[in-house]
């Protein structure tokens, strides 16, 4: 079953006489993207601060964004969420997630850096893990001018942003380079294979169709060998041991459902600790949709809680 608003919001699509995302070349697809941001997006809530920053990168600098929760100490060393956009690799960027990360701040009391990752097709993979590790282990070596907790650090992000936070999360844990205390993983895209039943299932009807994800998966993956390399696909990583704690939200009519849940499955089979919800009645993206979804809202504040719980009290 469909949420009703969901329904709403795909029988608009359906009558609309916007051509399909996987027509338009990547800057019209960004643009598009853009423009749709204001109908599905509840209002930016206000913060304690906003700061864009940026972190020295393997090919140049990489913008962040600071959030600090309203009524919180300029000088109090918060724990810290670093979070990487959705987007396909393609689009979406520090303004397409900005009114998500006040809520998680707000919500979670805890601080929240965003990370504008290289995108394809002008950076091909391995360019947005490189980046996304790059960004996490520059605020975490950089904790006392951020007035952040590096002993309370969570990565976290969705679509997308959910592989490289899972990514970044194997990296800390196979280097002992850096300490990470939890992950926030959103219908996590985690194996860039395409043998999965939902990928079959909900391959069309509910927005991100096939076509979409074939689209922006040939933008960005160069080789079909790299789907195999863990770095695009962390659910093939030999070992999920030993990983920070995870809480994971999937959607019932996603194409990438299983494979998130597949990577709560692995986690908990190898003795991670990992909590897995799937929103049954929701579509993929469903988090940003809170204007016109009442389960978005929820979900974000499911998100904040388990961020307050495993950092605040952890």
């Amino acid at each position: 079953m469909l949420h009703p608003q969901v329904e709403a919001l795909l029988c608009r699509t359906r009558e609309s006489d916007a051509p399909p995302l996987q027509e338009l070349p990547p800057e019209l697809l960004r643009d598009a993207q853009r423009k749709g941001r204001p109908l599905l997006q509840p209002d930016a809530p206000e913060v304690g601060s906003v700061r864009d920053l940026h972190a020295p990168g393997p090919r140049g600098p990489i913008p962040l964004r600071s959030y600090r929760p309203a009524a919180s100490s300029a000088d109090d060393p918060l724990p810290v969420l670093v979070y990487f956009h959705g987007g396909g690799f393609v689009f979406g960027d520090l303004d397409s997630h900005d009114g998500l990360c006040r809520q998680l701040t707000n919500d979670s009391g805890c601080a929240v850096i965003s990370v504008d990752y290289r995108l394809a097709p002008e950076h091909r993979f391995p360019a947005a893990p490189e980046d996304a590790i790059a960004a996490a282990r520059w605020v975490y070596g950089n904790a006392a001018a951020l007035k952040i907790d590096p002993h309370r650090m969570a990565v976290g992000g969705d679509s997308a942003g959910g592989n490289l936070a899972a990514v970044t999360a194997l990296w800390a844990r196979d280097t002992g380079d850096m300490p990470i205390a939890f992950q926030l993983l959103i219908y996590p895209s985690t194996d860039q294979r395409e043998h999965w039943p939902s990928r079959v299932s909900n391959a069309h009807g509910y927005l991100l169709t096939k076509e979409l994800i074939d689209y922006c998966h040939d933008l960005y993956i160069t080789d079909p060998a790299q789907d195999l390399d863990w770095r695009a696909s962390p659910l093939l990583h030999s070992s999920h041991a030993d990983l920070p704690p995870a809480f994971i939200i999937t959607a019932g009519y996603d194409p990438l459902r299983d494979e998130g849940m597949q990577y709560a499955q692995s986690m908990t089979k190898a003795g991670s600790q990992a909590t897995l919800v799937n929103f049954e009645r929701q579509i993929h993206a469903f988090i940003v949709m809170g204007r016109v979804n009442d389960e978005a809202n929820v979900a974000v504040q499911m998100c904040a809680f388990q961020l307050k719980r495993a950092l605040m009290t952890g």
